[in-house]
């Protein structure tokens, strides 16, 4: 069983080593956010704003969308 300071496969989680990719490993559904925005004829962020506090799959998708966002203006 794998403690807190290890993942599943062992390693140490103490920073990423092979290139710093490891979000979009983690993103089940790429673009599903942006399909549903499109079908709803909104922004990708503006849905996610709307939707932030929805319960289930959406509102999850649109927390994820706004906190990746708040990553990349950190760079």
């Amino acid at each position: 069983m794998a403690n807190r300071y290890h993942n599943m496969s062992g390693h140490a989680n103490k920073g990423d080593r092979n290139g710093g990719n490891f979000i979009q490993g983690a993103i089940k559904h790429p673009g599903a956010l942006t399909a549903q925005a499109q079908h709803a004829g909104e922004s990708p962020m503006e849905f996610a704003r709307e939707h932030a506090h929805d319960p289930g799959t959406t509102g999850k998708r649109a927390r994820l969308a706004l906190t990746l966002r708040k990553l990349a203006k950190r760079k």
